[in-house]
């Protein structure tokens, strides 16, 4: 049997595997971008595809504290269509 690789959400701390999260990075030149690929190069931080997840990130600026630099509100909603696509 294959080992899964799970990563956390850094709001609600459960470890899920790659497919149920999203993963938001900040680049090496500090601008912070979704991650569909989930490879690109950067800090990253991994997000729960749930609406009350994000929305509970960007209320508490949780994603501010792990990336180490300001996300703004357009990241946010374009986290949010792609989870209710």
């Amino acid at each position: 049997m294959k080992k899964i690789p799970l990563r956390t959400c850094v709001v609600t701390r459960e470890k899920l595997e790659k497919k149920d999260l999203i993963r938001v990075v900040r680049t090496p030149d500090r601008e912070v971008v979704i991650d569909e690929s989930g490879k690109l190069n950067g800090r990253g931080a991994y997000l729960k595809k749930d609406i009350d997840v994000i929305n509970k990130a960007e209320k508490n600026k949780i994603l501010n504290k792990h990336l180490e630099v300001e996300v703004k509100s357009d990241v946010f909603e374009e986290l949010r269509r792609i989870i209710e696509k």
